[in-house]
């Protein structure tokens, strides 16, 4: 496995993105990693290890900028409801993103898909709203906000790992979105994980008041979920 970060500016901001490639010459299938709102970390550093691992390009995407992290809630929020707040631009960085991969030579740019956790299962999902070339998405306890109605069928097939629990998502917003997705006869799926809460995914999740919880077993289905998705989607 080889690792490298990829430069890009975008309205003279400097981002980058952390490369894993697999062993082996040639193009392979290429995964997007989009982060938490917190901003790339190890939790996302170590699910695109483990897609360098099954054969993938993984491309760990830096959607706040080179150095800016959240180090708590307050900071975390801050930078990204300065994103939710301004569609034009989060949409622009996430085209950015995806056009820098893309070019790479190691990717094969038919074969392209992405993954998100909490704000970026949220990313995810526009990706495939903004009819990016992405075979799929899956959205890994992501937010399920609708935003603006949808006029055709996105190219990419969509993968939402969802629990049941999850504080952030209510129910009327799961209603909404899966109302959203049979108008335009998108294809999707939608994994529910009964008695599970937000962030469950992540080893270092333990915030009971939040709703903020670790489950293995949820987080062991979901993964062998996306990996059959992909197999499919990349046939």
């Amino acid at each position: 496995m080889r690792s490298q970060l990829i430069a890009h500016t975008l309205g003279g901001e400097d981002f980058d993105i952390e490369l894993l490639r697999p062993e082996g010459e040639g193009e392979h299938p290429c995964v997007l990693v989009f982060h938490a709102w917190k901003g790339r970390g190890e939790h996302e550093q170590q699910r695109a290890r483990r897609l360098a691992e099954l054969g993938f390009v993984a491309a760990g995407v830096d959607l706040y900028g080179v150095g800016k992290r959240g180090h708590d809630t307050d900071s975390a929020r801050e930078l990204m409801m300065g994103l939710l707040s301004d569609p034009p631009k989060l949409r622009a960085r996430i085209q950015a993103s995806f056009e820098t991969v893309r070019a790479l030579e190691s990717v094969d740019a038919s074969r392209m898909g992405a993954i998100g956790f909490c704000f970026g299962g949220l990313c995810v999902q526009i990706a495939a709203r903004m009819g990016l070339d992405l075979r799929g998405v899956v959205s890994f306890h992501g937010l399920l906000k609708v935003g603006q109605p949808l006029e055709t069928r996105p190219k990419a097939k969509l993968m939402i790992q969802h629990g049941q629990d999850d504080p952030m998502v209510p129910p009327e917003d799961l209603s909404a979105f899966a109302a959203e997705m049979k108008r335009i006869d998108a294809d999707w799926v939608l994994h529910a994980y009964p008695g599970v809460q937000h962030a469950f995914t992540n080893p270092a999740a333990a915030d009971t008041a939040g709703g903020l919880i670790y489950d293995a077993d949820a987080d062991a289905r979901s993964w062998l979920e996306m990996r059959r998705f992909f197999e499919d989607c990349f046939a």
